[in-house]
């Protein structure tokens, strides 16, 4: 079984800008680089359907941003909540080892027995 090739963008990117200018044809491009026509069209396609995104204005910072905000907020919801299951002794499952371990060290790491008291 024949391993695929892979093509960097800049590459594809090259092919295309030689095919779209009239450089080469797609005959010529597909021989001089031994890659199929219906593979070059592909790309030439592709190149022409995504080209006016260079110009777009980013979506992604938006979105991402709108996500970060909403993560803070779920992150200060979820601390407030830690902090009154702390003060009214209610611990979540996962703390429950933590604090268990903490008491019987004195939060020190090292145990002791009421006698070294």
């Amino acid at each position: 079984m024949a391993k695929r090739r892979s093509f960097s963008g800049e590459f594809k990117a090259k092919v295309v800008l030689e095919l779209i200018s009239g450089k080469k044809s797609l005959a010529e491009a597909s021989r001089e680089y031994s890659i199929k026509d219906t593979v070059l069209s592909r790309w030439k396609q592709e190149f022409l359907e995504r080209a006016s995104e260079i110009f777009e204005q980013p979506k992604d910072g938006q979105d991402k941003d709108a996500r970060i905000a909403e993560l803070e907020r779920m992150v200060g919801r979820l601390t407030m909540q830690a902090e009154i299951a702390k003060k009214a002794g209610v611990m979540p499952a996962g703390c429950a080892r933590t604090a268990r371990n903490s008491a019987s060290t004195g939060g020190t790491g090292t145990r002791f027995s009421e006698n070294d008291l």
